[in-house]
């Protein structure tokens, strides 16, 4: 049997960034629940990225890794629940922007607490230093394979 030149790499390195978003998911879901919100994954990421500014499905879908006609369904739950409204782009009457009301936003800044409580447990025990060089290394890894160079 072969064992890996670096332990920590190949698949169990991949399989290894799918157990942190899971395990962070799930401790998410916990602390959603606890504050008494009942969200998807696709919901919450929605709804920050409208924190950050209006925007369109597109790039919605794109952020929450949807197909448009599955953020058009999950933007109709929203609007139902008063969280976002959808209003036509004065400059592209095929267009809508999409905001989160004011009820989104008290949600959000809600939420938002949950996620820094997630963010906070899963970098316990790690100094300053080695939460910023653990994000560095991870944005690196991302950048590295959303590289558009071969």
């Amino acid at each position: 049997m072969n064992a890996p030149a670096f332990p920590n790499s190949g698949a169990s390195l991949g399989l290894l960034f799918r157990q942190l978003r899971d395990a962070m998911w799930a401790r998410m879901k916990l602390e959603l629940a606890k504050a008494g919100h009942d969200l998807t994954f696709s919901q919450y990421v929605t709804l920050k990225k409208l924190a950050i500014g209006s925007t369109g499905v597109t790039d919605l879908a794109r952020a929450a890794e949807l197909n448009p006609g599955a953020m058009t369904r999950l933007l109709d739950r929203l609007e139902a629940k008063g969280l976002v409204a959808r209003t036509a782009d004065p400059t592209d009457r095929r267009a809508l922007n999409i905001d989160l009301t004011d009820a989104g936003l008290a949600i959000w800044q809600d939420i938002n607490k949950c996620g820094e409580r997630v963010r906070e447990l899963a970098m316990a025990g790690m100094s300053d230093e080695e939460r910023g060089v653990l994000t560095g290394l991870l944005e690196r890894a991302r950048d590295n394979l959303t590289s558009t160079e071969p």
